[in-house]
């Protein structure tokens, strides 16, 4: 029985970044041994086991065998007589395919040390095809190492896959769980990149992959590209820490440019409703969680007019704050001006223009919550009245605000 410290950790340690998570494969071990030393069993599809001290995990060495389409069409096979060198061979990316001994040794049969000093993105074997969640990890992990490109007969297999309907396979919980890791990463406009070159992002968010090409005026977007113009949007959301909701909404606020008639372009008149009709397939079909997609469909809807508060008279400005929800959802209505921030601040030669309309909404949304409601609703009976009433308050509140 032979222990090695595999995949991440291995790679993370390689590149000098903090290690977080460490994985081990266990060589020449059975289930009952493992158990017999302490180790809990938690696999439900291949024999994983955690550490009894440290609840690591430590997967038996395992090969596996294509069976059907898709991610989880697979039957997997271990025993002890399945050496490390064929277990890292099912890995996806040579980098991730490094083992460590418990003597500190490396071992590299598929050259992922080359490929680090190289900063290249390589499969491991052809086995790669049998995997399409693959294809999201490489782009994934573009992304994150935004040093390594992608090796051209790796995007070649992957365009091979696309073209054999693997993507298609995919199911939405796994994408999406892709998407988010890879929105969070340093620089998710490499992650679309990659899956555009490969084919992929057609297949499974059609509604982004149709903005490349489409014009929007030069005078407001320097960058005249809408798809250029949602990855600036995305990555400075990302330069910034924002959290998976903004990063969501940053990428999806523009959707409905894509489906602008053509004798309008470069204008995009009533894109905003359009955007929200096409958030509403795209979050039900990669089934979007709830905050992703509040945050998002609002952030579509109304980040057009957010702009355009200096023009607003007091009543406009307290029904744009109930519109937004934001006067019950105050939280939210930031993460909707960070998510505006980044629309604006994504344009070539905008990214350091300052944006006074994020303080002037605050310090709207902060006099309207000073209203106490509550007090205002007793002097009424009728839940019309009580509406009126209240809002009538608010403008009066933004009303004192501007005097």
């Amino acid at each position: 029985m032979r222990i090695y410290q595999v995949g991440g950790a291995v790679r993370d340690a390689l590149l000098g970044l903090p290690v977080k998570d460490c994985d081990y494969v266990v060589v020449g071990a059975t289930p009952e041994q493992m158990s017999a030393l302490g180790y809990r069993p938690v696999g439900k599809d291949f024999p994983v086991f955690l550490h009894p001290q440290t609840q690591e995990e430590y997967a038996l060495a395992r090969t596996e065998r294509k069976t059907a389409k898709g991610y989880k069409g697979f039957q997997v096979f271990a025993s002890p007589d399945v050496t490390l060198e064929e277990d890292l061979a099912r890995r996806d990316l040579t980098i991730n395919a490094i083992a460590r001994a418990e003597d500190g040794t490396l071992i590299d049969p598929y050259n992922g040390q080359a490929d680090i000093q190289n900063r290249i993105l390589r499969h491991v074997s052809d086995a790669f095809v049998e995997d399409p969640v693959r294809i999201l990890r490489a782009a994934r992990f573009a992304a994150r190492f935004t040093e390594f490109n992608v090796a051209p007969e790796t995007l070649q297999l992957m365009q091979h896959m696309v073209e054999d309907g693997e993507v298609d396979a995919l199911v939405p919980e796994r994408v999406w769980q892709e998407l988010a890791k890879g929105l969070m990463e340093a620089q998710p406009s490499r992650m679309f990149e990659v899956l555009r070159a490969c084919g992929a992002l057609k297949r499974i968010m059609p509604e982004l992959d149709r903005l490349w090409g489409v014009p929007q005026p030069p005078q407001h977007h320097p960058e005249i590209d809408t798809g250029v113009h949602v990855m600036m949007v995305v990555d400075y959301a990302a330069a910034q820490g924002y959290s998976l909701p903004v990063r969501f909404a940053a990428l999806t606020h523009d959707l409905g440019k894509g489906t602008t008639p053509k004798d309008m372009l470069p204008r995009h008149i009533g894109h905003e409703e359009r955007s929200v009709n096409l958030l509403k397939d795209v979050c039900k079909r990669l089934r979007v969680p709830n905050d992703c997609k509040e945050l998002a469909h609002v952030v579509a809807k109304f980040h057009g007019k957010v702009y355009r508060v200096d023009e607003m008279r007091p009543d406009t400005k307290v029904r744009f704050l109930q519109d937004t929800d934001a006067i019950r959802q105050p939280q939210r209505f930031r993460e909707f001006l960070l998510a505006c921030e980044c629309d604006s601040r994504g344009r070539t030669g905008f990214e350091d223009k300052p944006i006074p309309h994020t303080e002037t909404w605050l310090k709207l949304l902060d006099a309207v919550m000073q209203v106490d409601a509550g007090a205002v609703a007793k002097q009424y009976q009728e839940p019309e009245k009580i509406r009126e009433a209240v809002f009538q308050a608010r403008v009066a509140a933004l009303g004192k605000l501007a005097n």
